[in-house]
């Protein structure tokens, strides 16, 4: 490990007051009122024994058995919900998270998503999720090599009495064996906020609804991203890789990517534990119902350079740092909108933790049980550097029907801490 990687993060040591139980009496939802289809609400629980009632732990759930239906559906926003925990997100709760800006001070816009550029590496399925840009010419002779290299000409004309020229772009499919028609793209690349449609267990999804019910050929007719919305609510940063950094934790920490940034190691898991001194470095009092939660892995700087050593290692050859179903169930009691990260996965893989068998648990428990969306690459290194904690949360995702998920990407108004 390179000791000047600390560098910028020593300034961050005075916030380290990890006292522990001090953030335990404070990570509990604050109080909001609970719609009228929802379960009695719970009394705040010790977050300092998270275990005392078995609750959260990572014994895997059948949510594939009909008789356990009733454990986790219908909803506590009602049978015939379809927003799941974007209901937190209440007219009141965005003018709370707008009040989080100091009208005296400057407000910075961060951009929370990746670049996209041709040959954007995705979790390999068949057929493959790809991002294949092309550009089509219309109204002048295109530069050399153009179609070579898959540009597509329409004419050489231009349009009209005014000689108007026209740029669109198309995205180019792929043949599989499996499948008798080309396919190409998908909202499920890249920066992306995963719709409750997205994973179920067998042929249940959300809110017990079935697969064979709302399946058709262009996605489904219930879950989908049309009943996703605007977004603008509060957003808090746990910045898991700032908090190793400043502890000098090296052994939690990976080989550098190749522009010498830092990164959690591939199969570190984030722990309730780390969840606490993340929220403590960052002086987050608590997590309330509709916050959008967003983990600091460093993971993102395996892009920056388009390395192809990088990239193979951001595709899991070794794992992925992230949080298990222990954490997904503490995270879950406060009933955050949306829990995301600057990882493809949001949760840790790689051995051991997978050695139950399952595949991606944290997304049932996330999706399926609660309603809660996955953000998945999101861009927060700039937040982290700036020390930004607590912000204002901004997305409009894709209005497309039956979509599972959308790929705009969120922005962030924040206002930096003077250092």
């Amino acid at each position: 490990m390179n000791p000047d990687l600390l560098r910028n993060h020593l300034a961050r040591r005075d916030l380290l007051k990890l006292a522990g139980a001090g953030l335990a009496a404070t990570a509990v939802p604050a109080a909001t009122a609970t719609p009228a289809t929802a379960a009695p609400e719970e009394s705040a629980p010790d977050a300092s024994a998270p275990d005392a009632a078995g609750r959260f732990d990572d014994t895997p759930f059948d949510y594939a058995d009909p008789a356990n239906l009733a454990d986790w559906a219908p909803s506590r926003y009602g049978p015939d919900d379809q927003r799941g925990a974007l209901n937190e997100v209440t007219p009141a709760k965005t003018a709370a998270a707008l009040a989080l800006l100091n009208p005296r001070r400057e407000v910075k816009t961060y951009n929370l998503g990746e670049l996209m550029w041709n040959g954007f590496p995705a979790f390999r399925t068949d057929p493959r999720r790809t991002y294949e840009q092309r550009l089509t010419i219309w109204g002048y002779p295109p530069p050399p090599g153009f179609l070579e290299q898959g540009g597509i000409l329409v004419a050489l004309e231009p349009l009209g009495a005014n000689k108007i020229s026209v740029h669109e772009e198309r995205f180019e499919a792929e043949f599989s064996p499996k499948h008798a028609k080309p396919l190409a793209a998908t909202y499920q690349i890249g920066t992306q906020t995963d719709n409750l449609n997205h994973v179920g267990a067998a042929e249940f999804f959300y809110n017990g609804r079935r697969g064979p019910d709302i399946a058709r050929p262009h996605g489904t007719i219930a879950l989908g991203a049309e009943h996703m919305g605007p977004v603008v609510t509060r957003g808090i940063l746990l910045d898991v890789l700032g908090v190793k950094l400043a502890r000098d934790r090296v052994e939690d920490l990976a080989e550098p990517a190749s522009n010498g940034k830092p990164l959690l190691r591939e199969n570190y898991r984030i722990t309730v534990e780390d969840i606490k001194d993340a929220m403590e470095f960052g002086g987050i009092k608590r997590i309330e119902p509709g916050d959008v939660v967003l983990f600091h892995t460093g993971w993102n700087q395996l892009l920056a350079r388009r390395d192809p050593a990088d990239i193979a290692r951001w595709e899991a050859s070794r794992g992925l740092p992230g949080i298990y179903v222990r954490e997904a169930r503490w995270l879950s009691r406060f009933r955050p909108a949306i829990v995301g990260g600057d990882t493809w996965g949001l949760e840790v893989l790689g051995n051991p933790v997978n050695g139950d068998g399952t595949a991606f648990p944290v997304h049932q428990e996330l999706l399926m049980r609660h309603g809660i969306r996955i953000g998945e690459s999101y861009v927060v290194d700039e937040l982290a550097a700036d020390r930004v904690h607590e912000f204002v949360f901004i997305v409009t995702p894709q209005y497309a029907e039956g979509a599972t998920a959308g790929n705009t990407p969120p922005a962030a108004l924040g206002q930096p801490r003077r250092h």
